[in-house]
């Protein structure tokens, strides 16, 4: 009688600690405006990644000298 009472007890508090966990999770019924924010989400990726494929070799194969603006035109090995 004792292990009964003891596995009864043990199943509802499982049950208990487990109702949170259910009660968060998603319906199979969606809200309108999370459906919208999901939809809008996967909108913006897309454009995107076709931006990042329509530059292509463009960003790749490009130098980038942030000092190109504070060098002098002269540069001779004399000045250094």
């Amino acid at each position: 009688m004792k292990r009964l009472i003891a596995v009864t007890f043990t199943a509802v508090a499982l049950i208990a600690l487990m109702a949170p966990v259910y009660a968060q999770r998603k319906g199979s019924a969606k809200n309108p405006e999370e459906e919208q924010k999901r939809q809008e989400a996967e909108r913006i990726d897309r454009q995107y990644k076709a931006t990042l494929k329509r530059m292509g070799d463009k960003t790749e194969n490009a130098v980038i000298d942030p000092w190109k603006d504070m060098r002098g035109t002269d540069d001779s090995k004399t000045k250094r």
